[in-house]
């Protein structure tokens, strides 16, 4: 099947269980078209088709109920109930029971296109081997979720350093145009007032146009006064995992349950809420993209800790000693080879995409 098939009939099979906004995915397929890296965060789907094929002896080991949309811009930080800065995978909408290995392989293959992109700049082997040396040391040691505060002083700098100046963040939620009440539907109104923290504050809402993977779906932020200050909450069109499409099984959300069962110390303003997925908005609680962080980085220590927090997920439905043992038998650069031939199929797609 053509790429452009592909999504041609994704996207109808996904417009037949929620609503799609089509100016979103006529920009999401616009942007598709930029890079190769772009090109991988929006297509979850495709990689869901291909991975099975390019990977056959990797897609039958163990099964974890997985990310499935892993790249190294699926991570973000959010306070725990504690007030605690906490570090980890920020947005789970393609969760799925899936082998543990296709988390790594996506995370792998993310990883070769940001450095083709410049977008990291260290060796290709080394960037991959710290992905793996972080996910066995996780696995070896039962897991642990990430507090910054306490024992991870680099990933902490590296991690809030976009936070110097909060200005920008609500700046550019404030020049949303805000909606009238009868256009955004009454469920996500409720949702959205359920995770205030005063659930009868008055409420601007507002379309927003955000990610790449989900683009093109409802996504609704509503903002409001409290206490001194702005809070904002978002509601985002939640749907079954593009691998229901691909590969069949039961057409469920498992958003909240990868959260409830994760080794980690999770936001309290997120939350499945009936057909949508709410979560606080806030400088200090949002997904971290490359361009974020510092020029002057420790990249080998941001890829052992995103491989340890695979781990982390991977861990609340999957012993340790099965991954353990599956990992024993595999052969020296497996994760590489794998993520080579995914990242040559991506890079297929993305030109074909590019002739279209």
């Amino acid at each position: 099947m053509k790429i452009t098939t592909a999504t041609s009939q994704f996207e109808a099979w996904l417009f037949a269980r929620i609503t799609l906004v089509k100016p979103d995915l006529e920009t999401k397929h616009e942007r598709m078209s930029e890079s190769a890296f772009l090109f991988l965060r929006a297509t979850f789907y495709r990689w869901a088709q291909l991975w099975p094929e390019v990977c056959a002896d990797l897609a039958s080991a163990p099964e974890a109920l997985a990310v499935g949309d892993l790249h190294v811009e699926n991570f973000g930080t959010w306070r725990d109930t504690e007030g605690r800065l906490a570090w980890g995978v920020n947005d789970f909408d393609e969760v799925w029971p899936l082998a543990y290995t296709n988390d790594l392989v996506r995370l792998a293959a993310s990883v070769i296109l940001a450095i083709r992109e410049t977008r990291l700049a260290l060796g290709r082997e080394a960037a991959i081997e710290a992905i793996l040396e972080g996910y066995t040391k996780a696995v070896e040691g039962g897991g642990r979720p990430f507090i910054l505060a306490e024992g991870h002083p680099a990933l902490h700098a590296m991690a809030v350093y976009r936070l110097k100046d909060p200005e920008p963040f609500w700046q550019k939620l404030n020049a949303l145009t805000p909606l009238r009440k009868n256009a955004v539907p009454a469920t996500a109104v409720k949702a959205l007032c359920r995770m205030m923290p005063d659930p009868d504050l008055p409420l601007r809402i507002a379309h927003r146009v955000a990610g790449m993977g989900s683009l093109g779906r409802q996504r609704f932020v509503a903002l409001a006064d409290w206490k001194g200050g702005q809070v904002a909450r978002e509601a985002k069109a939640a749907a079954p995992s593009a691998c229901v499409w691909a590969c069949g099984g039961k057409e469920t959300v498992l958003y909240q349950k990868l959260l409830d069962r994760s080794l980690r110390c999770p936001d309290p303003y997120v939350r499945l809420k009936g057909r949508w997925i709410v979560r606080r908005l806030a400088p200090d609680c949002a997904r971290i993209e490359l361009s974020a962080l510092p020029a002057q980085r420790d990249e080998i220590r941001l890829l052992r800790a995103m491989g340890w927090e695979t781990a982390n997920v991977h861990l609340g439905s999957l012993k340790a000693t099965t991954i353990r043992r599956d990992l024993a038998r595999r052969p020296a650069k497996w994760l590489s080879k794998a993520a080579a031939s995914m990242t040559e199929a991506i890079g297929e797609d993305w030109e074909r995409w590019r002739a279209r």
